[in-house]
């Protein structure tokens, strides 16, 4: 089980944590955005992000930043103050809280580019969108990303039977992984998880842009892997013919996860997993 507290940065394993009704506690509240308009920054288009390793300490009043070559900083978190207006593939998220100067000349000196750190703000409130919709935070667009370990060995058989190097799950940033799925992919057709004391539901499956191809470690590009291999099993036309892998999923009602947590899954048919 993993949150990524800076969306796009290293996330932080647990083996509790609370879910709230956009995911994950501290799952992706912060962001970094362009310094000039405000616009986003993912792996998309700084791949470096993926070695920056954001924790959370003191219950969330400060993040500890480290990254190799750099001093690591430790950030107090501003949880109201100056705002900026910030956007999200074009479409426009309202204003965040701006973290602060120090803070963004860290992560500017890390990432090679004049960038902000921003804060969801205490009023922040978001719509996701699919079967389910949810709310959600600054992650693209869903509350949770659940993949599982069958859906990965099986990609892993496919790319390794064509003379590639298997990936690890951390290529496509779960925040929950499942175990003991019968069937790779089984999770595109859970409509109701029921784990811990939390409930999940479906959203819309998971389509895949080029992060999976950035090594997770290093914050380098080390493609053509999964992105070739998916793109000879799991297209999606009715979303422009892109790959899939692993599911998202709305926050139906908030509860605590454990790893090791049972799964009760109610699948599309109706019938319990």
């Amino acid at each position: 089980m993993t949150y990524f507290p800076v969306k796009g940065c290293a996330g932080t394993d647990v083996a509790t944590c609370a879910v709230v009704r956009t995911g994950l506690e501290h799952d992706r509240t912060f962001m970094i955005v362009n310094a000039v308009d405000g616009s986003f920054h993912s792996q998309r288009t700084l791949p470096a992000m993926a070695a920056v390793r954001p924790a959370v300490v003191d219950g969330g009043a400060g993040l500890r930043l480290t990254a190799d070559g750099v001093e690591s900083l430790r950030h107090d978190v501003r949880p109201e103050g100056g705002r900026r207006a910030v956007s999200m593939f074009g479409r426009p998220l309202g204003e965040a809280v701006d973290q602060g100067d120090t803070v963004a000349d860290w992560f500017s000196e890390v990432l090679k580019a004049p960038v902000r750190l921003v804060r969801a703000p205490g009023d922040f409130d978001r719509d996701g969108w699919g079967e389910t919709p949810g709310k959600v935070a600054y992650a693209d667009a869903h509350a949770l990303l659940i993949a599982s370990q069958a859906s990965l060995d099986d990609l892993n058989a496919r790319i390794s039977a064509h003379g590639g190097r298997p990936v690890p799950m951390d290529r496509f940033r779960p925040n929950i992984v499942l175990d003991g799925c019968a069937e790779p992919h089984a999770e595109d057709e859970m409509r109701r998880l029921e784990i811990g004391t939390a409930r999940l539901a479906y959203a819309t499956r998971a389509t895949r842009c080029a992060v999976p191809m950035v090594d997770q470690l290093t914050g380098v590009r080390d493609g053509p892997e999964p992105i070739r291999t998916l793109a000879r099993y799991r297209r999606e036309p009715e979303f422009d013919n892109k790959v899939s892998f692993g599911m998202k999923a709305a926050v139906v009602r908030p509860g605590i996860l454990s790893v090791g947590d049972a799964v009760e899954a109610l699948f599309r048919s109706g019938q319990p997993a």
